[in-house]
């Protein structure tokens, strides 16, 4: 098996991104997934024009987030319902990269 991260690059509204943001603080259906390893959201506020923001999520292995990208849950997690307001996003940009090389924290590498 081969480690890998998704990452969705959102592009929001100069000044939105925590508001964005916020939308993920609470665990959601794709961290009961077999192969979920982490999800990290990511906010950057330096642009002057717009405020971005990186969704990573890690898996075990390819096949597992195949399965939740093209799952049920991912669809209604993602579906476009006519918001109260418009929405603060601009733009998305999904990629993902095999995990290469890894290093953990020296206290939890075995020494011999």
């Amino acid at each position: 098996m081969q480690k890998m991260i998704a990452i969705n690059t959102i592009y929001v509204e100069k000044g939105k991104g925590e508001q964005v943001t916020a939308r993920f603080a609470k665990a959601k259906t794709v961290h009961t997934f077999e192969g979920f390893i982490r999800m990290e959201v990511l906010l950057n506020e330096d642009s002057e024009d717009r405020d971005e923001i990186k969704v990573c999520t890690t898996w075990e292995d390819r096949q597992f987030f195949d399965s939740w990208l093209h799952s049920r849950e991912n669809a209604k997690a993602h579906d476009s319902k006519a918001p109260a307001e418009p929405s603060p996003i601009v733009g998305n940009e999904v990629k993902t990269f095999d995990v290469k090389v890894q290093h953990l924290p020296a206290d939890t590498v075995e020494t011999k």
